[in-house]
């Protein structure tokens, strides 16, 4: 299996179906803090819906339309980043990501980001990288401006998610802008 070190102990790994049991665990943990802003999380409950999840990643990664992968501090399964779509024949895709509090403010989430986006640009060929949250989420966007993203835009009352209809902030960074170093 693949595993890419993100330092003091943290690592990132693909997040599989054979993992519901752990992924679960992550979810009963981060759940509170997760589901305001990703739609899945809430829908993550019990083990079937856990298994449910990571299978639709599973069948997304199998069409090389999606891609899911966890991020593990001291061997536990804390957070995770993904392409929620990818096109590689128009060269388009949209990332995104989680993470439980007990490992926020290390830098996880950046480093682990940085990884997909030059995977994605320099292996994959792709031309532009999407990130879209809601405004109101700055911890997201504060992610994307250290990844040298561009704020196109908001595309209002874009998706419903618990019964309210949410803006949501639309980043953007193309194959030839130029990347942040990880010292920014």
């Amino acid at each position: 299996m693949f595993s890419v070190s993100l330092g003091g102990g943290a690592e990132l790994r693909p997040l599989e179906p054979w993992q519901a049991v752990e992924f679960l665990a992550h979810m009963d943990r981060a759940r509170a803090v997760v589901d305001p802003w990703i739609r899945w999380a809430g829908a993550s409950t019990d083990l079937e819906s856990a298994r449910a999840t990571l299978q639709h990643y599973a069948d997304l990664q199998a069409r090389d339309a999606g891609r899911l992968y966890g991020i593990w501090l001291d061997g536990t399964l804390v957070g995770g980043t993904l392409f929620g779509s990818f096109d590689a024949t128009d060269g388009n895709a949209e990332i995104g990501v989680w993470l439980e509090p007990s490992a926020q403010g290390r830098g996880l989430v950046t480093k682990a980001v940085r990884i997909l986006i030059d995977w994605a640009f320099d292996t994959r060929g792709l031309h532009r990288i999407e990130w879209r949250c809601r405004p109101d989420n700055t911890a997201s966007s504060a992610v994307a401006r250290r990844l040298g993203m561009h704020r196109d835009g908001v595309l209002r009352q874009s998706y419903l998610h618990h019964g309210v209809r949410h803006d949501s902030e639309v980043w953007s960074l193309l194959a030839t802008d130029p990347r942040p170093t990880p010292a920014g």
